[in-house]
């Protein structure tokens, strides 16, 4: 079984590539969450950015497992996990949100009275 540093170049850059995309999905995911002003912003944050990048680093480690030679699965089943139970987790955030009323800084449209 190799490891990681033995292998072939090609492996490493496209895991690299891999890395690299989901750490900077990941790092815009954190920045939204910082900078956003209220809950429903930064719900989308982490559910659509900071899945991208975890799911780059999951990419990253099924090529890392194909180039040793294993099939992933664990990988495939995780990477299968979160991308089903992140919206649905979000989707609950947020309809608890807007029954407790939680205040946005969304703009009100014309038709609508301000609260």
């Amino acid at each position: 079984m190799e490891t990681l540093q033995s292998l072939h170049w090609a492996w490493q850059a496209v895991i690299a590539a891999f890395l690299v995309v989901g750490g900077i999905f990941a790092l815009v995911g954190a920045i939204g969450m910082l900078r956003f002003p209220d809950f429903f912003m930064r719900l989308h944050a982490p559910t659509k950015a900071t899945t991208l990048g975890v799911g780059g680093v999951l990419l990253a480690s099924i090529v890392a497992g194909w180039a040793e030679g294993r099939w992933g699965m664990h990988e495939l089943l995780i990477t299968l996990f979160l991308f089903v139970t992140a919206p649905v987790s979000a989707s609950l955030m947020a309809k608890a949100a807007l029954h407790l009323r939680a205040p946005s800084r969304a703009a009100v449209p014309p038709d609508q009275p301000q609260r």
